[in-house]
């Protein structure tokens, strides 16, 4: 090989490797920042193909996704001086990437602890102006917009990320707490389901002299027309009695008198004293009466 040739490959190793060194690729996912002597010579660079000054500058590079800070559980107090262990998490991201690198020096594990920081301060802060049932129940929801809000007015203008969300994923009580708050909560479950016991009660008894009420006005009302109906039927039967007697009055006698021996000699262990020419055997003796 001549040394012609071995010049042109010596040339074209260096330029490759100068472009190796200019030529930097940006992805979708993620944000960049060059520096030059190690100041900020371009602070937000885009996705795509760039190039840079070998040995001159330098290009950092940081994920753009949303990322999750997850705090360790911390013990706060509300507002009645009640200890609970807080466990949280935070997600956020970079949305400034110079103002990102020159307050964590593109460290991600000190943004997160400074986070931390900021996101106990304000959960301790929330907490302590609020009672037990309203962070535990209600206003837990608009006490995590607040914070996020409020964390936003820091974060973005002194670190360069916005913090998107911040979440409780539970709550738990001291040991030594424990016990007395889950007696209480008994006792107010026992208290609620005595007054439901109560008014459940005083709603049958209503319901029971309702009914009671309605079967008495029932009663009397069946009872007076059974009274108009068996006074009509009497009524009907003393008019067929009346018209029949005055068809034939000694026969409508005889049968009568015929239904009284019946009734009369009913039982053989009867005994009756009457004198023989009582009116009582008059159609004993004959047929027509005694006439």
């Amino acid at each position: 090989m001549s040394n012609k040739m071995t010049g042109v490959l010596a040339l074209a190793a260096i330029v490759l490797m100068l472009a190796a060194n200019s030529l930097f690729i940006i992805k979708e996912t993620e944000r960049g920042v060059m520096l030059q002597f190690g100041k900020v010579e371009q602070a937000d660079i885009e996705p795509g193909l760039h190039w840079k000054l070998p040995m001159v500058n330098e290009v950092r590079k940081f994920d753009s996704r949303i990322l999750t800070l997850d705090a360790n559980p911390e013990r706060f107090l509300t507002i009645e001086k009640k200890g609970m262990i807080v466990d949280s998490f935070a997600k956020w991201r970079i949305i400034n990437v110079g103002k990102y690198y020159t307050a964590t020096n593109g460290e991600e594990s000190r943004a997160m602890r400074l986070l931390a920081q900021r996101v106990n301060e304000g959960l301790r802060n929330g907490f302590g102006e609020r009672t037990l049932q309203e962070v535990v129940s209600g206003e837990r929801d608009q006490l995590m917009s607040e914070l996020t809000v409020a964390l936003n007015e820091f974060t973005q203008t002194s670190l360069g990320i916005e913090v998107v969300d911040v979440r409780v994923k539970r709550i738990d009580l001291p040991s030594e707490v424990s016990g007395s708050v889950y007696n209480r909560m008994n006792s107010e479950r026992q208290r609620e389901s005595q007054e439901h016991r109560s008014k459940g009660y005083e709603q049958a008894e209503v319901i029971r002299a309702d009914a009671d009420r309605q079967q008495a006005i029932l009663a009397a009302e069946a009872y007076r027309e059974s009274e108009l109906i068996r006074g009509e039927g009497d009524a009907e039967a003393a008019g067929i009695y009346a018209e029949a007697f005055n068809q034939d009055p000694e026969f409508y006698a005889f049968v009568r008198s015929l239904n009284a021996y019946k009734e009369t000699f009913n039982d053989k262990g009867d005994i009756m004293l009457i004198e023989p020419d009582s009116d009582f055997f008059k159609y004993l003796k004959s047929s027509k009466g005694g006439k």
